[in-house]
């Protein structure tokens, strides 16, 4: 392990990359701090706290700058929701797909179809969510300088928001092209991980402070002691593989070559969908101040994964995305074409069609395991804020964020040591 540090930290490169990254992250955080122009900043913060876990969501995934209405209120988020759009889309537009077919050129075009996706559904939740603001709230959601807010009000700052994740996609291209990792990845974690002291705080008020008993002292230590033995399951987990062996029909002798299927191939993205669709009825009913109408406890009912009735509709979503994503993701017919192209098969199964329907069923079940995976770790928070008694979403024990920091460190990880053994062997080749 300390021998992969040194080689790391010996590499002039990879540190200069590093650096770069590091300043790209100090240059987002201070961008993150410029308020949206007009608007009276203490509105957002009443609406994340009565409005539902839909803000929540985007105010983890952008390091608190939607609690603090900055420009950059919406993060990476459009983005990342026009990369799944896209990607799906793939799936139902026939030249979507021959474009994701044509090589570089062809991963080029849809990289600017996403962006440009991103751009407009960056102003539209952007405009939606200061509407909401105004719907929702009594009286003037501007400064109070400004009498009566009007339309043109609106899209400046629905203007100044999509400014904002423009400038966010442009730093997440950055740190791919210059840094270490996947830009977008990292400028997730590094809003995610802006989130930790503020549990670490809320921790102590709970237990420490003005409630220190014995007792208290306990429980706080044995829910640090949790937080580590779920992170370091997340990692093992995360990391867990099944190794399919191959065989190439040119080669003699034994062969080494694997296809790798990871226990969870389908990500995060089974549990964002799920949290975001779970999240969405709420936030509408929060804004719309109807909390009290029997319309807005029959939707608390059913979509409040706290509920008995959405706790249930929470695992269903989860259990059907895992599927649907693995099995998008992984395509058994394309990989089977691709082996018999290669002249590879697996031993002991024929090539064609029977290669399909093996690694179909291969993917099947290690889908059941990593969707039983991903369902304990989405349900961890709830279950665990209903013991210990946690309100609100400043404690978080496992969940969604922990994965996504686990994963987006994974890869990084080893795309820092790749980087790092290439330049030494391009070292050892220049001498």
């Amino acid at each position: 392990m300390w021998r992969r540090i040194t080689k790391v930290l010996s590499n002039k490169t990879v540190m200069v990359r590093l650096a770069i990254t590091l300043g790209l992250l100090l240059i987002f955080r201070i961008v993150s701090h410029i308020p949206i122009p007009l608007l009276d900043t203490s509105l957002i913060r009443n609406a994340i706290a009565t409005s539902g876990s839909f803000l929540d969501i985007l105010n983890n995934f952008s390091g608190q700058a939607l609690a603090q209405s900055s420009i950059l209120a919406l993060g990476i988020s459009p983005y990342i929701t026009a990369s799944i759009v896209v990607q799906l889309l793939q799936m139902v537009l026939p030249s979507l797909k021959e474009l994701s077919e044509q090589g570089d050129s062809g991963k080029q075009k849809l990289n600017r179809i996403t962006r440009y996706l991103a751009i407009a559904l960056a102003f539209i939740q952007g405009l939606g969510l200061l509407l909401g603001l105004a719907y929702g709230t009594p009286g003037n959601i501007l400064i109070p300088s400004i009498i009566e807010a009007n339309a043109l009000h609106f899209i400046y700052m629905a203007l100044t928001i999509t400014a904002g994740t423009a400038f966010s996609i442009y730093i997440g291209d950055l740190i791919t092209k210059k840094g270490i990792g996947n830009g977008t990845s990292i400028l997730i974690v590094a809003g995610i991980v802006t989130s930790f002291p503020v549990m670490i705080t809320s921790l102590n008020q709970k237990y420490l402070g003005a409630n220190l008993t014995g007792w208290n002292v306990v429980l706080y230590i044995f829910v640090l002691v949790l937080f580590l033995a779920i992170l370091l399951g997340v990692v093992y987990l995360q990391i867990a593989t099944r190794k399919v062996p191959i065989q190439y029909a040119n080669r003699q002798g034994k062969s080494d070559s694997h296809i790798p299927i990871k226990l969870n191939s389908s990500g995060v993205i089974p549990v964002i969908f799920a949290s975001t669709i779970m999240s969405i009825p709420l936030t509408f009913v929060g804004l719309s101040q109807s909390s009290g109408s029997n319309v807005s406890i029959w939707i608390n009912q059913i979509f409040n994964n706290q509920m008995p009735i959405g706790f249930i509709l929470y695992v269903i979503l989860i259990v059907l995305f895992s599927f649907f994503y693995a099995f998008l993701t992984i395509d058994p017919n394309k990989m089977a074409d691709n082996l018999q192209k290669s002249n590879a098969y697996i031993p002991s199964v024929k090539p064609g069609e029977d290669t399909k329907n093996f690694i179909a069923r291969l993917l099947f079940k290690i889908t059941v395991l990593g969707t039983v995976y991903l369902v304990v770790l989405a349900v961890l928070p709830i279950i665990i804020s209903q013991i210990f008694g946690f309100t609100g979403s400043a404690i978080t024990i496992g969940g969604t964020s922990l994965l996504i920091v686990v994963g987006v460190a994974v890869e990084t990880t080893q795309q820092v040591e790749t980087d790092a053994e290439k330049e030494e062997y391009q070292g050892i080749f220049k001498k």
